[in-house]
């Protein structure tokens, strides 16, 4: 059966006309699936009796399942979400003063094998679906509001303000059913989030993001990670097909259309490996003519990385050698570590077809 969780409203009118239904039903359906939370046809009210009856036939409206949900000593919630009988995926929701912020996976692993992530360790199993990652977004919708005491129905009170793809996987590898998941929280008629408000955190894929820029432009960050294409080449492999020169001139070219007028680009801070006072002169000069901000984040141990995390003294030098530059610097705090929710940590449950502890899958095939 079709899921239509799958659909954006055009993919939903283009059904409808498929079955003889009028158009319009799209933004009622919609409403009910994402607005309201209402996944069962019998309770669409505003929905004909004929079409309800329609619908159960042929169509479904299926969220994946929860495994677990873990709250952080420092309310960060993380939920374990099954995608099928051999693999899960991990959401994150980060609650701070001024914004809700959940973190999304938009696949199962990673192939991109960045050395510092405990995500690309696992390996890559496969793409997830719209429904699965749109289906996140959800259940910690449903679960949130629940908690509070909020009526689903009403759909009033934001809980969660902010969306960023940053969990498990390479959003602009998957890109299509992210697109259509972006699109799906945008849309007014389902979550209706702001493009500022939606961002897209990315590795590099430059054909992608050039793409990104015409068919659905949401704020944008970058895993830089290094100065260097020598160094970036080590812990971050696509850069060996898409160098620095290319990644900061598709950074300009995005820009151009971006909601806002500038890229953040993320840098985890390996002690030893990019936190020098050497590389913070060098990333100023990676970045003159690029606007931008830095969020700098403390590396989040997992076994055997090999990595140890930036003394925090190398951390505030490297800050303030940027922020002295007039660029708006952040560090990000470590939230959710004790449940493994933090920044590199998540990992899921992923059963690896790129046998990625026999063999490093070659980034030509990415």
């Amino acid at each position: 059966m079709i899921n239509l969780l799958n659909f954006s409203q055009k993919q939903l009118a283009e059904y409808f006309a498929s079955i003889g239904e009028k158009p319009f039903r799209a933004k009622q359906l919609m409403r009910w699936m994402h607005h309201f939370g209402v996944h069962d046809f019998n309770q669409m009210t505003d929905i004909a009796k004929s079409l309800r009856e329609k619908l159960q036939l042929e169509a479904q409206i299926t969220l994946p399942n929860v495994q677990l949900e873990q709250v952080s000593n420092d309310g960060t919630r993380k939920w374990l979400i099954g995608a099928d009988v051999a693999n899960s995926i991990e959401t994150v929701f980060i609650p701070e003063d001024d914004r809700g912020t959940l973190c999304i996976s938009s696949q199962i692993g990673c192939a991109l094998a960045c050395t510092f992530c405990s995500t690309g360790a696992q390996g890559f199993n496969r793409n997830l679906s719209v429904a699965e990652i749109i289906g996140q977004l959800a259940i910690a919708n449903k679960s949130l509001r629940q908690e509070a005491g909020y009526d689903m129905l009403s759909a009033n009170d934001r809980i969660i303000s902010n969306v960023v793809m940053m969990g498990m996987g390479e959003p602009l590898t998957n890109y299509d059913n992210v697109v259509t998941a972006m699109q799906i929280m945008l849309d007014d008629s389902a979550y209706g989030l702001s493009r500022r408000r939606v961002t897209l955190s990315t590795s590099g894929i430059v054909p992608a993001m050039d793409k990104l820029k015409e068919d659905c432009p949401v704020a944008l960050a970058v895993s830089l990670h290094a100065p260097n294409d020598t160094l970036r080449d080590e812990i971050v492999p696509i850069n060996k097909k898409y160098p620095l020169k290319d990644l900061m001139a598709a950074c300009n070219r995005y820009l151009e259309k971006a909601p806002r007028d500038f890229v953040t680009f993320e840098y985890v801070m390996l002690d030893g490996v990019n936190d020098t006072v050497e590389h913070a002169h060098e990333l100023l000069q990676l970045v003159k003519y690029t606007p931008c901000k830095f969020n700098l984040i403390p590396f989040n141990p997992f076994p055997n990385s090999g990595y140890a995390t930036s003394k925090p003294s190398h951390i505030k030098v490297f800050r303030d050698i940027l922020m002295q530059a007039g660029y708006v610097v952040t560090v990000r705090k470590t939230r959710g570590d004790d449940i493994d929710a933090a920044c590199g940590q998540l990992a899921g449950k992923v059963f690896d077809k790129t046998k990625r502890t026999i063999n490093r899958i070659p980034i030509e095939a990415i």
